[in-house]
């Protein structure tokens, strides 16, 4: 039985974010291998993480920058590490490579944090991103992990060709896996046109693209609410701060829901969901939602990177507000382009987010690296030699952490 150790740089909250979801499937894929599988984590617990235990998964607490992981990782001696985003390999990397330097390590990117802040940066400035923008202390952190790593699992086929063609990372070091949806658990009808309202948003709100999007929304709303003056829109999230429950207004029909008890439920029962992001990274989780609750969406280039490829979108792409709010309206109105759109989104489910294909080809990428894996390191010297300074440099950052704490 091969042993999963899974780094978590937060406890898994599948109701709260797609990262939670994700990461829930790539554990659940992992005990189906009839793999022993624990997640670790330095963060704090939340009242909305997931009880591991339910599935079959133990958990443990860690440190941040102390010896006690070290004698904790050797005990456990694990086959695979999987590092939760690429700070905790940088945190807990090196460690593995001294007490379990056979283990293959696996970097979860969940997206690319530099593409992410390259596109934030640009849009505060108020102007194009451009790639010259990716040359970031984070992306020089974020692709040194991707190096040191025996795999990285990429969610976007977006961002599988941006370190290729960007980055230069050699197509060996990567794997693409989007979200996996089990196909047959889909629901086989949901609430009808004329059974659904108002439209619809979610997203936690700690997650800047969110927040950003209801700012954006703002502009948005009115240009709906003029041609459909009885519309509703109803904006989900967890953990909505005080600045985003200021902007309720009933009168204008511009609702701060908050948490969602029920994500699919209040999802299904829009008419259409929204989401006109204008940064980010990575794929989004509630425009599979959407799709999975036969909900046509409208979002912007953003929104669809590196989700439906050359495949018609479940609603419709837009980047100009006015344009943005006109086909959220004709899908609200339209029953014969309400039924396209979640014809579209059959489509897209059923090609690019079959879990059980994309599993098989997780798992068989990790046994044939792991039955290949000093030829498979010896092949990526830059990765090798990075490994070399990180232990020269962050290992002694850490203990010099460690000491000082002392």
């Amino acid at each position: 039985m091969k042993k999963v150790l899974v780094i978590g740089y937060v406890w898994p909250e599948p109701n709260s974010s797609a990262a939670g979801t994700h990461m829930m499937s790539l554990l659940n894929t992992f005990t189906a291998q009839g793999w022993d599988v624990e997640f670790a984590s330095p963060a704090q617990k939340t009242e909305h993480m997931v009880n591991l235990s339910d599935f079959g998964i133990s958990s443990t607490t860690i440190a941040l920058n102390c010896a006690s992981f070290d004698e904790y990782v050797a005990h456990y001696a694990p086959d695979i590490v999987m590092f939760d985003r690429f700070m905790m390999e940088e945190q807990f990397g090196w460690r593995v490579d001294k007490y379990c330097p056979t283990a293959l390590k696996v970097l979860d990117t969940e997206d690319l944090q530099c593409l992410r802040n390259a596109r934030h940066e640009a849009h505060k400035g108020n102007r194009a991103f451009d790639h010259s923008d990716l040359h970031s202390d984070i992306a020089k952190r974020e692709i040194a992990a991707i190096l040191r790593c025996d795999l990285s699992l990429i969610i976007s086929s977006y961002e599988m060709q941006l370190l290729g063609d960007v980055f230069k990372v050699d197509s060996s070091l990567l794997h693409h896996l989007p979200f996996m949806v089990d196909l047959a658990a889909l629901p086989e009808k949901t609430k009808s046109f004329d059974e659904r309202e108002h439209f619809m948003t979610i997203g936690n709100f700690r997650h800047a693209p969110n927040w950003d999007a209801v700012l954006y929304l703002q502009q948005i709303w009115p240009l709906i609410r003029k041609q459909l003056p009885h519309a509703q829109l109803h904006i989900y999230g967890s953990y909505p701060p005080p600045k985003a429950t200021a902007l309720n207004n009933p009168k204008t029909g511009f609702l701060i829901k908050g948490w969602a008890d029920d994500a699919y439920e209040v999802m299904q029962s829009a008419r259409v969901c929204l989401s006109p992001l204008r940064f980010g990274a990575g794929i989004k989780g509630k425009l599979l939602e959407a799709m999975i609750m036969q909900t046509p969406s409208v979002t912007t280039s953003i929104g669809s990177e590196g989700m439906h490829n050359d495949l018609p979108w479940n609603g419709s792409v837009e980047n100009d507000p006015q344009h943005f709010a006109d086909a959220a309206v004709a899908l609200y109105q339209d029953s014969v382009l309400f039924a396209q759109a979640q014809n579209a989104g059959a489509a897209l489910l059923e090609t690019h987010y079959d879990k059980h294909p994309l599993a098989s080809q997780l798992v068989e990428k990790i046994q044939s690296i792991t039955q290949q894996l000093k030829a498979h390191r010896e092949s990526n010297f830059t990765g090798q030699m990075l490994k070399h300074h990180t232990m020269r440099s962050t290992q002694y950052m850490a203990q010099w952490i460690e000491a000082k704490n002392k």
